[in-house]
């Protein structure tokens, strides 16, 4: 009887030693979950505006420019630019401006809606180069949230849309009256 009470007291250590083992070392083999990043995006379209619209903000039979380049500029409430980076337009004239480096704030008023905007900065087309105020092109075209969201397991892009924007003709034709 004896015997059989040691036997048990000898498993029962055992027991605890094995269990107390897989744990600490589950505990130690267990990856910490990774911080969660989040990106701000912008996104839009810039085009080449016709002749017939010149002087408005349309932007009917307008075409889409490729290689066009466009900045996203970041000020504080301050009023300091805390990020400016230049992105290039697609073959559809469509940009995705990943804000790499760009710090969201908790702080309300240096949130990309308050303090960023894009503008447009050059065209590779030499017939339609100049800027247009399409969209408040000129002193920057707001942000504005459309609810997009990309969401990885540990990342996070909030996309915002601006413009679209435009450039226009250096040179229109007169219209000629019939």
């Amino acid at each position: 009887m004896e015997r059989s009470q040691l036997t048990i007291t000898i498993c029962s250590l055992l027991l605890v030693c094995v269990t107390f083992l897989c744990a600490s070392a589950y505990e130690s083999n267990s990856v910490e979950p990774a911080e969660m990043k989040v990106d701000a995006v912008v996104e839009g379209m810039v085009y080449c505006q016709s002749c017939e619209h010149y002087g408005s903000w349309s932007l009917t039979d307008a075409e889409p420019i490729p290689s066009a380049k466009v900045s996203v500029i970041c000020k504080n409430y301050q009023k300091q630019v805390t990020y400016y980076k230049a992105f290039e337009t697609d073959t559809k004239g469509y940009f995705y401006a990943q804000l790499d480096g760009y710090k969201f704030s908790n702080n309300l008023l240096d949130h990309p809606l308050q303090s960023c905007y894009v503008k447009p900065v050059s065209s590779p087309i030499a017939n339609c180069s100049l800027l247009t105020n399409i969209n408040y092109g000129l002193d920057g075209a707001p942000l504005r949230y459309e609810d997009k969201i990309l969401r990885g397991s540990y990342y996070e892009a909030v996309i915002y849309a601006a413009g679209p924007l435009a450039f226009r003709p250096a040179y229109c034709p007169p219209e000629t009256q019939v």
